[in-house]
């Protein structure tokens, strides 16, 4: 698990797995640069990691490549998010998942994009994890935008594993279950939402950004280095059934 000062680029930072992320590599040792849109938020992340902070807006491409594209990196984690709205088929507003789509999987492949033509030219293999989550694996009421998102995004998942293997590259996804973020706890929260889903979950209880960020080292690290494609459920056991 010693990273001995790879650079890895850890999108959405300023969140809660994101946060989580960086603290795990930067205490293997990678040199972490922390991207985000909260300037104040990435500032006070580096002050307490030594990462590097770095902004720009996920969901423009020109913001995106400015950014990153002279980087010397060596793998990257996909993390930012929006969780868009609680709505059915038949209310959903396009618009957000429109939005849901442009953040959570395009902002993902765009990332991806510019930062595999980094770890490429570098020449030295690399490792990208993408944080999808549950709702990409099984149905969820009200899910519809964001389920739609997450799957698309474990697509992406296998065709660049596929892709960047040849390089030396490998691209896992986590799709881990609720974690309490400002994301997920306006609707998670509730007792009559909650409750169905913790009941059928064999361990009982939401995941910590910790119990998430702990799997992505993992699977970033050399001792991951024969696992490449897949989807790792972090969900207490939920799609067992």
């Amino acid at each position: 698990m010693d990273f001995n000062g790879r650079s890895i680029l850890v999108t959405g930072a300023s969140g809660g797995i994101g946060g989580a992320t960086v603290r795990h590599l930067v205490s293997a040792g990678a040199a972490v640069v922390a991207a985000g849109r909260s300037e104040q938020a990435l500032a006070a992340l580096a002050e307490e990691t030594g990462a590097r902070p770095l902004v720009f807006e996920l969901d423009s491409e020109d913001s995106v490549r400015d950014a990153i594209a002279d980087l010397d990196l060596w793998g990257l984690v996909n993390c930012a998010g929006f969780g868009g709205e609680i709505a059915t088929p038949m209310d959903t507003d396009l618009d957000v998942f429109d939005k849901v789509i442009r953040v959570n999987t395009r902002g993902a492949l765009t990332a991806t994009k510019y930062a595999s033509r980094s770890m490429i030219r570098g020449g030295r293999g690399g490792a990208i994890v993408n944080v999808s989550s549950q709702a990409g694996l099984v149905a969820f009421d009200g899910h519809i935008s964001y389920a739609a998102s997450k799957a698309a995004l474990d697509s992406i998942t296998r065709v660049s594993a596929l892709e960047l293997g040849k390089h030396g590259i490998r691209v896992n996804s986590v799709n881990p279950t609720v974690v309490m973020t400002p994301i997920a706890e306006g609707h998670w929260s509730q007792p009559e939402v909650a409750e169905p889903v913790l009941r059928a979950m064999p361990l009982g209880r939401w995941a910590t950004p910790d119990e998430v960020a702990a799997p992505i080292t993992f699977l970033l690290s050399d001792g991951a280095a024969m696992i490449t494609g897949i989807t790792l459920p972090i969900d207490g056991g939920y799609t067992c059934r």
